[in-house]
Order: structure tokens, then sequence, then C-alpha cells
């Protein structure tokens, strides 16, 4: 973002903030998603039929990404009360800066959430000081989408589970070319783009996975020099070196899972919808786990893909903000998300709960992303996660992508540059 821009955005920012002071209302922003947004505007407006408090809303400005618009809210004190799409992994760096309030502090807030997320939820969104300072929302399970017509041609009833299988598969559809030298069909494919995020869809879901959930940092340190992540490395440098996946992006043109170039996809729950609108007469799919070693015993975790909501210490009413909040992640507003978003609340025995049936005998395909939500991990509570990511994402370039260094060798100089950055010479 150029400085004349940012100077043009604090100032929109300044503004809508001297405008909520004046009116004395609470203030929320969501993302830019046409369904969320939907969302948020009815909750709002059933809040304030009935509150003397009003809620005023906007889609959170446009700008590079929504991480630099909060930034530089943060920057220039013009943060809304409210802001419903947090990214997990920032949430550390924000309550280490001072900017957020404690959650915990405020009435029924944590009985509220154990009850509504589980224990073992709240451990994971408790900052290190003890505190905690966000609201667990939403999760999209990163999972495997498979063409079931191409799974049967090799053989393969359901998706491969374990690594021997995804290979032996990617070598069965590795057989036929275009006349450009091109596979009519891959097993899969997954982003290649050097972009730290890009590494919460492939190596960060199979780590978990394979891992059953364990952390990258723990106590102020690298903890993922061990066997699992090198065998992730391994076994999707494997892919690249026999050309199973496409060495190149594919963040443009047509979907090719619906096109039936791929027989998986590792995606979340909102790639349902656009497989529903868009897929041709005769396709079926389905849903299984992401694969996990030879030897994986257990359930098989992956990453939730959680975004939360938060509030701001620019916030003058936060006993009031958290009720406003309650009322978007209740049964009734939760059950209002699922059905308006097709994205999933982060609660407990969420595929069990009675108020969802109706829902999911209409969407069985989320069903099976629901059933999931029981095993899946966020991220670790660490201020600089972002730069923890893009270490990784420049080895995985390295070893996965160009094959220029050995897997154990690739997560070693991780290791290393991860405990530099953290102070751990």
């Amino acid at each position: 973002m150029t400085n004349k821009a940012l100077i043009l955005l604090t100032s929109v920012l300044m503004s809508c903030q001297a405008q909520k002071d004046q009116s004395n209302e609470l203030t929320c922003w969501s993302a830019n998603d046409n369904q969320e947004i939907e969302f948020i505007r009815t909750s709002i407006s059933l809040w304030n039929k009935g509150q003397e408090t009003k809620v005023s809303f906007q889609p959170i400005p446009e700008g590079q990404s929504s991480e630099e618009v909060v930034m530089a809210a943060v920057v220039g004190k013009t943060t809304p009360d409210i802001y419903a799409n947090m990214w997990q992994g920032l949430v550390e760096l924000y309550s280490v800066s001072g900017v957020l309030i404690a959650l915990d502090t405020i009435g029924d807030f944590k009985e509220f959430i154990t009850e509504r997320c589980g224990q073992k939820v709240v451990e994971e969104i408790t900052s290190s000081d003890g505190h905690i300072y966000q609201v667990p929302w939403k999760i999209n399970p990163i999972m495997t989408i498979y063409n079931k017509k191409l799974m049967r041609s090799i053989g393969y009833e359901n998706a491969p589970r374990s690594y021997s299988e995804f290979l032996k598969a990617g070598a069965l559809f590795y057989k036929d070319f275009d006349e450009d030298g091109y596979p009519d069909q891959w097993i899969g494919d997954t982003e290649v783009k050097n972009i730290w995020h890009q590494r919460l869809m492939n190596f960060y879901p199979l780590y978990l996975g394979a891992s059953n959930g364990a952390p990258l940092i723990k106590d102020g340190k690298a903890a993922f020099n061990n066997q699992y992540a090198i065998d992730v490395f391994a076994f999707l440098q494997t892919i690249y070196l026999n050309g199973y996946f496409a060495n190149e992006s594919n963040s443009a043109g047509s979907d090719k899972f619906i096109g039936g170039k791929l027989a998986t996809k590792w995606t979340g729950p909102w790639h349902v919808s656009s497989l529903e609108k868009f897929k041709p007469d005769g396709f079926e799919y389905e849903i299984s786990n992401l694969p996990v070693p030879d030897n994986h015993q257990g359930p098989i975790y992956t990453y939730g893909d959680p975004k939360n909501i938060v509030i701001f210490n620019t916030c003058e009413n936060p006993s009031e903000a958290w009720q406003f909040i309650k009322s978007l992640i209740n049964e009734e507003g939760d059950l209002r998300f699922f059905t308006t978003t097709r994205q999933l609340p982060r609660r407990i025995n969420l595929s069990e709960n009675p108020m969802f049936q109706s829902f999911f005998e209409k969407e069985p395909k989320l069903k099976k992303f629901a059933e999931q939500s029981k095993y899946i991990y966020g991220t670790d509570n660490c201020e600089v996660l972002i730069e923890v990511l893009d270490i990784i994402s420049q080895e995985y370039e390295s070893c996965v992508l160009h094959n220029k260094k050995t897997p154990k060798q690739a997560i070693e100089d991780a290791e290393r540059a991860v405990n530099v950055l953290l102070g751990n010479f």
C-alpha cells in the first residue's frame, strides 16, 4: 500500500470513528464476502429492534489486504469496536501490542465460550499472558474433495488415505498427455505461489494430520523439526518430482476440478457451493481426509482455518459489545450464519446438534466438514506467526518445488531461521 493510499485510508477511518463517537453507537466491521455481509446486516437489524445501544455496520474498507487495513486502523486509532473476521494467527500480535480487550474479564464470557466451544478450544485461544482476546467464531476445515468417477477409473472407490496410496494413484493418472506434453489428468494440485498463507492449504494441514495436531511453535521455540514435517516435505517433493501435480499457479483460469482435470482437491467447505452451482450433469464428488503417513493411527486432524471476533480497546462499552457478539454466536445466530454463508460455526458437537439437522439434510456434503470439526486445530499463539510461515514457505519452495534441498535439510534450515526470529540463537 502506498503512503498516499495509507493517508487517505486513515482519514476515512478517522471520519468513521468521529461519526461513531457522535452517535454513541457500537461499530462493527466484517469481511467483504457478500454472504457474510448479509449475515451481519440481518443480525444487526434484529439486534437494533430491541436494544437501546445500536450497532452500525460496514464491511472492512477496501485495501490491498484486510490485514493491512486493520493495521492502518490500529496505527490511526480508528479501529471499530467489533471486528468479525480476525485471522486467529494475528491475535497474539495485537494482544501483545495492547490494542484488544481481554474478553475473559467480561461477565460470562469464559463460561459461554467453554459451553459453546469446549475446553480444548479455550486452551487453544488463550494468549501467552493467560487472557483471552478472541471469540471463536467460524471454521473452514481443509479436506479432500474427490471426483468419484475419476477415482473409479483407476480402481479406487474412495480418495487415497495414505501417502503411498496417493502416490500410486498419482502414477496411474500420469499416463496420457496432450500435444503440449501436459497430462490430460492429474491426481490433484495445490497452489505453488511462495506466499506464507498458501502453506495453510498444503503443508500445514498435512503436518497437523500426520502429527495429530502438533504445534509449530512451543515454549517460544520452533517445534516442527520432527519426522512428521520431514515426511510431509518428502511426500510433496515426490509428487512434484514425478509430475503428479502441475507446477504452476492454480489461481487463474477455470476450475480444473470441475473441468474433470483433477481427481482430488484440497479445499474447504466454501468449495461446495461452487461445485453445486457449476458441476456438469453426472458429476459425482465426495469428501474425505487429506492423506496421512502409512503408519498413522487414530483420528486425522486438519487445519480449521478459524476466523474470530475481537473487541478493540477503542470500544467504550465492551460489555454491551459482548452482548451483541453473543447474539451472533448463540445457536440461533449460528444457524443463521450456517444457512447464509455455508461456513461452519466453531462449536462442539456441531454435526450432532439437533438445531442443525434440518440444514444438514439439505446440505449433506457440508456434514462431512462438520464431522471433521471434532479434529481441527487453528494456529499457535505466536506474535510473529506470519514470519514463521514465511520462513517455512521459503524452504518449501526450495525443497518441495525445486528439489534444491533434502526434506531433512529444509526443515532443519527452517527451524534454525525460526529460532533466530524468536531470539533463540
